[in-house]
């Protein structure tokens, strides 16, 4: 199933996505894609999407799942991208926090930070956490696990890497997290450990790539990090970015106001977003 979010930012509707891209309001059965409705995704199979209202329209779409608590990223996840970042694959995975007001609808723009010259591109694949996990084994790992979804994961490199500090103030500005379209649920995704990712900035493909060179793979993931800390219904994991990043370009190439970046994940579906300086 692919379960999306739609309206204005900050009164999304639930929405069932059919095989043609229609949407289908769910307002009728849930009140949001979010908290407990994730751990109950299965019940919504026995729907008849034709029961269900069409959204009229072209409205805006918002992230795929509402009320994350944590957005959890993970660096240096892809060995060919660890290599053009002229780094080592680390012995374990790198965590940081990519903070929630980040977050924003998949078409939504890329806003600029005030002074960025490095705001920077990574498409990536991501999961949402449905049962809660706390010390969970690999081998149940997927109970967990709700769906799938698209994230670019924007960053400014400057803030990064060249500031002193974490590198969560490099990954967090307004609107570096678009999320989406769609939450597809694994059994749709199918062989999540290899589907084509890809990324274009205006027209020109810059990321093209596979999650089948990730080191960490989605069940690890899970039960890594649920022996730090509990991971709650609509936790976002985004998992790292193949090569291609405007940083490891000679020279570096970076986004800049009216620039159009295009990404997509093979059955997730597609973004687009425009590039605007920030006011």
């Amino acid at each position: 199933m692919k379960f999306a979010r739609y309206g204005e930012r900050g009164s999304e509707m639930p929405a069932l996505v059919e095989d043609d891209g229609t949407l289908r309001d769910l307002s009728g059965h849930v009140d949001d894609i979010a908290g407990d409705v994730l751990t109950r995704l299965e019940t919504l199979k026995g729907i008849d999407p034709a029961s269900l209202p069409i959204v009229e329209g072209q409205p805006r779409l918002g992230a795929c799942v509402g009320r994350t608590g944590k957005f959890i990223c993970i660096g240096l996840n892809y060995a060919d991208h660890a290599a053009e970042s002229g780094l080592e694959v680390p012995p374990e995975p790198v965590i940081f926090a990519k903070y929630t007001s980040a977050i924003c609808g998949p078409n939504d723009p890329i806003l600029i930070p005030r002074g960025s010259e490095k705001t920077d591109w990574e498409v990536e694949l991501g999961f949402v956490i449905g049962k809660k996990a706390k010390y969970v084994d690999e081998a149940d790992a997927m109970d967990h696990v709700a769906g799938f979804c698209l994230i670019n994961d924007v960053s400014e490199r400057a803030y990064q890497i060249e500031r002193a500090g974490q590198w969560s103030k490099g990954k967090s500005s307004d609107n570096f997290g678009p999320t989406g379209p769609w939450l597809v649920t694994p059994d749709e995704v199918g062989d999540f450990d290899n589907l084509h990712m890809w990324l274009d900035v205006n027209g020109e493909r810059m990321q093209d790539g596979s999650s089948s060179t990730m080191v960490y793979r989605v069940p690890y993931l899970v039960s890594y990090l649920s022996q730090f800390f509990t991971l709650e219904p609509g936790d976002i994991i985004s998992t790292g970015t193949p090569p291609g990043v405007g940083l490891g370009f000679n020279p570096p190439r970076y986004l800049k106001a009216g620039d159009e970046v295009r990404l997509g994940i093979e059955k997730l579906g597609e973004q687009r977003q425009v590039c605007v300086d920030d006011e």
